[in-house]
């Protein structure tokens, strides 16, 4: 179970990055994912359920990590505010997720891609 759970931490952090990169090479297909959260009840609770996979793993491999403290409290987090998307109505969630596409304009994607990359770099980071 420890084994399994390091590879999905390493995956969520390669994931992380990769989300960066597209952030910064292509901002407009990343704000039309961002604008896709909640929109229907499959896309919902998929994108909640699969959000929880690496949640788990990481409070499951924190002992094993750099930060054993750090890692766990984020994954619990993660959890936690799963468990709180669970509850709130679909709608709510699409209509959050749109607000925030349309806040964040292309160059603003682009501007904070880099801290995804680094958050995704930190992540394979602790897990070695």
């Amino acid at each position: 179970m420890i084994i399994i759970a390091r590879y999905l931490v390493i995956l969520f952090g390669f994931f992380i990055i990769g989300v960066g990169l597209l952030m910064l090479i292509k901002p407009e297909k990343a704000r039309a994912y961002l604008m896709k959260a909640g929109s229907t009840n499959l896309v919902n609770y998929s994108e909640i359920t699969i959000r929880m996979i690496p949640a788990v793993a990481l409070v499951i491999y924190s002992d094993f990590t750099k930060y054993p403290e750090m890692v766990k409290i984020f994954g619990w987090f993660m959890i936690a505010t799963s468990l709180v998307l669970f509850l709130v109505p679909r709608r709510i969630h699409h209509a959050y997720a749109l607000m925030c596409a349309d806040y964040l304009k292309p160059i603003y994607v682009r501007l904070i891609s880099p801290f995804s990359i680094l958050f995704g770099v930190a992540v394979i980071y602790i897990s070695y």
